[in-house]
């Protein structure tokens, strides 16, 4: 691309950095975790009304809040473009995970708080900076001659729950979302600093399994050392998903698959996981064969009396709720059902399993051959001095991603976003790079002019 419209785009970017952290502070200012249980179904409801807002003041028409199937809204608009322009459709999501310990975080979680040149608060990076690193983009292409493609954009309500309502929703309106090239702003760079698309991402299946044992709890005292303790079957239940390495062992699933590309050298993947000092890591194979090609069991919860206020009793009953990752070219309702068969055939002496499906989405795997690839290619190099895009997995789930790509077959589907390793998404002290906002900002307006220009051609 010639210096012009590169200069000219940058110093738009730049001059709308202070008005992006004023309405990113706004957007992480709503609670907005799409669970009734932890916060308000308002706390959802008024953060999608603030996208909605954002997009009507930027030109959008059909702005609408789609009641999908699982409850929640997701936020939806349509920009029209030159005529005979491609259409572009720009995702990301609202809805944010739990702040966890709110005492263990620096600062509020819910107020975007400037430390040390990043910017915290729950939902910085994952995702309604994503949302803003949109806005921004279309705002300087906008300062500079004008947005040179059809825009629709699509903010979710409920893509940290795993509810798949936006994709229910997008199979019973199949036109609504289409488009020619896809913009999924809900990954990240590699490293900062190192542009990066991501290629494939795992899919993922949540069950709940319950153990039943007694018809109540008994004295351990009295009854303890013959009586069936629910709790001990659970645990070994749940330790039967690990091999001796720590490797995920799912009767019926495969666990030898290997990553052929950029590689995640062991001593960065430990820095960026804080993994402790003497910890080793768990399984085979190298990092990325393990976080991008293979299937991962976590337990993400157990339901059992807490350490303060036990009693000496052996418990009657106990749950876990399991997430499994999958890995690309594995289907996840088939990863859902085996394991469950394997939740139900490790239960120890006889004991009673209920397997209850939670959740699913499918893994993705991306055409980075493809004309969309190869604009975003150009964009990046300009964004990012001259530094080449590298392509990468993550080992996360976007079941959209899946939908968007059986529904629109010849749609391209590009993955960037700003949840880099230092953003520590999901956990506590989440923040975002305002330097990656800016950059990655320029970029998809570059995209955009590129992918427009490559279309007329």
């Amino acid at each position: 691309m010639s210096q012009e419209p590169l200069l000219a785009l940058t110093e738009a970017v730049a001059g709308l950095m202070p008005r992006a952290r004023t309405e990113l502070a706004e957007l992480v200012s709503y609670r907005s975790v799409a669970d009734p249980r932890q916060f308000p179904r308002e706390e959802c409801e008024k953060a999608a009304r603030w996208v909605a807002d954002a997009l009507r003041a930027e030109g959008f028409e059909d702005v609408a809040l789609l009641d999908t199937p699982d409850g929640t809204q997701s936020v939806y608009g349509y920009l029209p473009g030159p005529e005979g322009a491609p259409t572009v459709l720009l995702y990301a999501h609202y809805d944010v995970q739990p702040p966890l310990d709110e005492a263990a975080w620096v600062s509020a979680p819910f107020e975007l708080t400037e430390r040390e040149g990043r910017w915290y608060g729950r939902g910085a990076a994952d995702c309604k900076g994503g949302v803003l690193m949109h806005l921004t983009a279309l705002r300087a292409l906008r300062a500079n001659g004008g947005v040179p493609v059809s825009v629709k954009v699509i903010a979710e309500g409920s893509e940290e729950q795993g509810t798949s309502g936006l994709e229910q929703y997008a199979e019973q309106h199949p036109r609504l979302l289409a488009a020619d090239a896809i913009v999924i702003g809900d990954t990240g760079n590699f490293r900062v600093g190192l542009p990066t698309v991501t290629a494939t991402l795992r899919g993922m299946t949540l069950v709940e399994v319950a153990v039943d044992t007694l018809e109540g709890n008994l004295h351990s005292g009295q009854f303890g050392g013959a009586a069936p303790d629910a709790l001990a079957a659970l645990i070994r239940i749940l330790d039967s998903l690990r091999d001796e390495s720590g490797a995920t062992t799912v009767d019926g699933l495969a666990g030898d698959a290997t990553w052929e590309g950029l590689q995640y050298e062991e001593g960065l993947f430990r820095a960026d996981a804080k993994v402790l000092d003497g910890v080793g890591l768990v399984g085979g194979g190298t990092v990325a064969d393990r976080i991008w090609a293979r299937p991962a069991v976590t337990v993400l919860g157990i339901d059992c009396p807490p350490v303060v206020g036990a009693t000496p009793s052996v418990q009657a009953g106990a749950k876990a709720l399991v997430s499994l990752r999958v890995p690309p070219g594995v289907d996840a309702e088939q990863a859902q059902k085996a394991l469950a068969a394997h939740l139900e055939a490790a239960a120890p002496w006889g004991a009673r399993v209920e397997v209850t499906p939670r959740g699913k989405g499918q893994p993705f795997r991306a055409d980075t051959t493809s004309p969309a690839y190869a604009a975003m290619a150009r964009a990046l190099r300009d964004a990012y001095d001259g530094q080449e895009m590298q392509i990468a997995g993550q080992g996360g789930s976007i079941p959209l991603c899946n939908t968007l790509a059986s529904l629109y077959p010849e749609a391209e589907i590009l993955l960037i976003g700003l949840s880099e390793p230092e953003a520590q998404i999901h956990a506590v002290n989440e923040s975002v790079s305002p330097e990656e906002l800016r950059r990655l900002s320029i970029a998809e307006a570059l995209f955009l002019l590129n992918y427009a220009a490559d279309k007329q051609n």
